[in-house]
């Protein structure tokens, strides 16, 4: 047995319990991704969006202003669907989102369009 500086009694002459194995390797609870414990899978989507690689600009026009390039952007993205389900999910009132816009998403929530 050996003893530590405060009494506290430890089995191995090593001294107490360590997160280090014998070979320098690092014991952890915690998965290697460790990150993607807090990655949001609803939010995923927005990594893989087209309009995360151009202008925000584009996307957010002053009022009255052309949301053409946008909807051209939005028609061609893989996530379209995931975007227009978030910004109708969450009531998003500004911009161009899932190839829509704010009225054009008020209408489809009212089941206009």
């Amino acid at each position: 047995m050996t003893f530590a500086e405060n009494g506290t009694q430890y089995g191995s002459p090593l001294g107490p319990p360590s997160a280090f194995t014998g070979n320098g390797s690092h014991l952890s609870a915690v998965p290697n991704d460790f990150d993607a414990l807090f990655d949001d899978p609803d939010e995923q989507w927005q990594d893989r969006a087209l309009c995360a690689q151009t202008d925000p600009e584009a996307f957010f026009p002053e009022k009255g202003g052309s949301t053409r390039e946008a909807k051209r952007i939005c028609h061609g993205c893989e996530v379209k669907a995931e975007c227009l389900e978030y910004a109708l999910g969450n009531d998003e009132r500004f911009g161009i989102w899932g190839g829509l816009s704010e009225r054009e998403r008020r209408r489809l929530k009212r089941g206009i369009v």
